[in-house]
C-alpha cells in the first residue's frame, strides 16, 4: 500500500456496508472489508457515507460502524468517516463521535434536507470544523441541492481545519477554478468516471466507489495517472469506465454492491428504499465488471 501524505489522499475507498439476509450489519465482514481494502493496496477507507447507506442507519448503528472500522483498520490505512446531517449539530456530533472513536478525518455533506442558502452552508461547515479533525468537504449538488461552487468553496477554505473538496459535480472544469480561488485546498476526485480527468488536472485523492470490487485494478489505474502515463493509464481507464461510470447513477450501491459479488466478493443487499436491480440493469452490471476485471494488472 502507498502511504498518502495526508490521510485524506491517496485511494480512500467510500465503504459499502455489508448487510446479512435480515438486514442486519454484518460486522465481520465489514471489518474483513477494511483489512481486505487496505491489503490490496487502498489507502484509507470512508464509512457511513452514502455507498454506506448511513441514511438508513440507527444512531447507535452509525457510531458501531465507526468504532468496528477504526478498530479494523491496520496501521497506515487511514479511516474518513462520513458525518452527512440535516444540521450542524448533527454533524458537528457525529463528528465528535468520530473523533472519539479514533478517526483521522472526516467528510462533510452541506445540510443535505433543502437548498441552504451559502451563509447557512458556511455555518454548516463552522460547525463540523469544531469537533477538530480534518473536514473533507463534498460537493454533490444532486443529492444534496447545495452546490458548493469554487466561489462558495473559497469562503469556506477559510475555515481553520477545513482541507479539502470531494468533486461529485461531474464538470472536471472547476478544478481550474478551484485552485485559482482556494490553492490551499486539495482537489479530490469524487466520482470514479472522472478520475483520470481530475487526476492530469492536479486532483490529489479519490474518495472512491468501485475499488469496493477492483481495488487492484483501480490501484494500477490511479498509480498510472499520478505518474503521468497518460498514454498507459488510457487503455486501462477505458477498460473500466464501463463500471466506474454506475458511481455516478442513482442504482450506485446495488451495482457497486453486485459488482463485489461478480468479483467473488461479498456485496450483499441493500435495505429499503432500495430494492434488487431489475434483470437488464443487473446483467449490464455483471458485463461491465467482468470487462474491467485485471485491468491494467499487466502493466
Amino acid at each position: 500500500m502507498t502511504q498518502a501524505r495526508h490521510p485524506w489522499q491517496g485511494i480512500v475507498v467510500a465503504m459499502t456496508l455489508p448487510f446479512r439476509d435480515d438486514l442486519s450489519i454484518d460486522f465481520d465482514r465489514l471489518q474483513e472489508h477494511v483489512r481486505w481494502l487496505a491489503a490490496e493496496g487502498c489507502d484509507g477507507v470512508t464509512p457511513n457515507g452514502s455507498l454506506g447507506e448511513y441514511q438508513t442507519l440507527t444512531e447507535s448503528e452509525r457510531a458501531d460502524v465507526v468504532r468496528a472500522v477504526v478498530e479494523a483498520a491496520p496501521e497506515g490505512c487511514s479511516v474518513v468517516p462520513g458525518v452527512g446531517g440535516y444540521g450542524g449539530h448533527q454533524s458537528r456530533h457525529w463528528a465528535e463521535q468520530a473523533a472519539e472513536a479514533g478517526a483521522h478525518a472526516v467528510l462533510a455533506l452541506p445540510p443535505n434536507g433543502y437548498r441552504a442558502g451559502p451563509d447557512e452552508v458556511v455555518a454548516h461547515y463552522r460547525q463540523v470544523a469544531a469537533a477538530g479533525l480534518p473536514v473533507v468537504t463534498y460537493n454533490n449538488p444532486y443529492d444534496t441541492k447545495v452546490d458548493l461552487t469554487p466561489e462558495l468553496l473559497a469562503t469556506i477554505a477559510e475555515i481553520d481545519g477545513v482541507v479539502a473538496v470531494k468533486e461529485f459535480s461531474g464538470d472536471v472544469r472547476r478544478i481550474h477554478r478551484l485552485q485559482e480561488l482556494c490553492p490551499q485546498l486539495d482537489v479530490l476526485a469524487g466520482a470514479d468516471d472522472v478520475l483520470l480527468e481530475l487526476m492530469l488536472l492536479g486532483a490529489v485523492g479519490w474518495i472512491a466507489g468501485f475499488p469496493n470490487a477492483l481495488p487492484r485494478e483501480s490501484r494500477a489505474l490511479y498509480d498510472l495517472g499520478a505518474a503521468g502515463r497518460l498514454q498507459e493509464a488510457l487503455p486501462v481507464y477505458r477498460r473500466l469506465h464501463p463500471a466506474f461510470r454506475w458511481d455516478s447513477r442513482t442504482e450506485f450501491i446495488q451495482a457497486i454492491k453486485l459488482g463485489q459479488d461478480v468479483v467473488g466478493r461479498y456485496g450483499g443487499p441493500t435495505r429499503l428504499p432500495r430494492l434488487p436491480l431489475p434483470p437488464e440493469l443487473e446483467a449490464q452490471v455483471r458485463k461491465d465488471v467482468e470487462l474491467a476485471v485485471g485491468a491494467g494488472l499487466d502493466a
